[in-house]
């Protein structure tokens, strides 16, 4: 029987609802079918204020999610596995990867920071993802997803090494999934294996062709006019009933999908809750 009560909390974003703090990152408060699952943690600073001031308890949460392994979804890892020091964690194993951004503007370290890591390393239930799982009947993870668009990329130029030479895949990347009994929601932390390959990944192993919902950062804001177009078709193809992006979508990005695709779009901040 699918979830038949799903409420989505955004806790951390780049943009956030007066007062909670805004923080380039992303972190999302899930309840469903009976679970609790926080899904990133942004980098941490926002978090439990933000947190607090929704009256969301994150010491009662029994599931945490790793989307992939960037600072600004798992800054957050050490305060979330001290205040739950029983808390399941599923993540990729290549989160722990040391990562960078290089480009002729700069070269900058993106990976978690080495606290997060750490902390990942010694937490005693941990399930390091590499393939489909279920965290429920009606819930969960894409594991690694295949990319099969040939409009979408990572989003940026990513790196394993500081000089550029080796580039970083983003294998790790996994979204969430949802069953509920008026469709599917789909949870993308940054949808680097493109956020079309992510929502029909989710669609397969669930079964659930009706798409309620998709919310979670998209990373279109270095998109090409032909990745926007290719998205934008798919979009209407897979014709989702809400479309929420956030974090790093980019505004542009985000004021294209809405001009195309009209009010279905929803544009995430911290503190905007969905009840699905």
């Amino acid at each position: 029987m699918p979830a038949t009560e799903t409420t989505l909390t955004i806790l951390v974003d780049n943009q956030a609802t007066p007062p909670l703090t805004a923080e380039h990152g992303f972190a999302l408060w899930i309840e469903a079918a009976g679970r609790r699952i926080l899904f990133d943690s942004g980098q941490g600073g926002a978090l439990a204020g933000n947190a607090g001031r929704l009256g969301v308890d994150l010491s009662a949460a029994d599931t945490f999610v790793l989307s992939h392994g960037h600072y600004d979804h798992g800054g957050g890892v050490p305060a979330v596995l001290a205040m739950n020091p029983d808390i399941a964690v599923f993540a990729h194993p290549h989160c722990l990867r040391r990562r960078f951004v290089v480009s002729p503007k700069e070269t900058r370290a993106v990976g978690l920071p080495d606290e997060a890591a750490a902390a990942l390393r010694r937490h005693h239930s941990v399930t390091w993802l590499e393939a489909p799982a279920l965290l429920g009947p009606d819930v969960g993870l894409t594991g690694p997803v295949a990319r099969e668009t040939a409009f979408e990329d990572t989003g940026g130029s990513f790196f394993l090494d500081r000089d550029g030479r080796q580039a970083d895949p983003l294998d790790d990347d996994l979204a969430l999934w949802i069953r509920t009994a008026r469709g599917l929601v789909v949870c993308a932390g940054c949808a680097h294996a493109g956020v079309i390959n992510t929502v029909r990944q989710a669609q397969a192993q669930s079964g659930g062709r009706e798409l309620l919902a998709v919310i979670g950062g998209f990373h279109l804001g270095a998109a090409s006019a032909a990745r926007m177009e290719g998205t934008i078709a798919a979009l209407r193809e897979l014709g989702p009933r809400h479309l929420v992006p956030c974090h790093c979508t980019g505004r542009a990005a985000t004021e294209t999908l809405r001009s195309a695709l009209g009010e279905r779009v929803a544009p995430g901040a911290a503190g905007r809750t969905f009840r699905l």
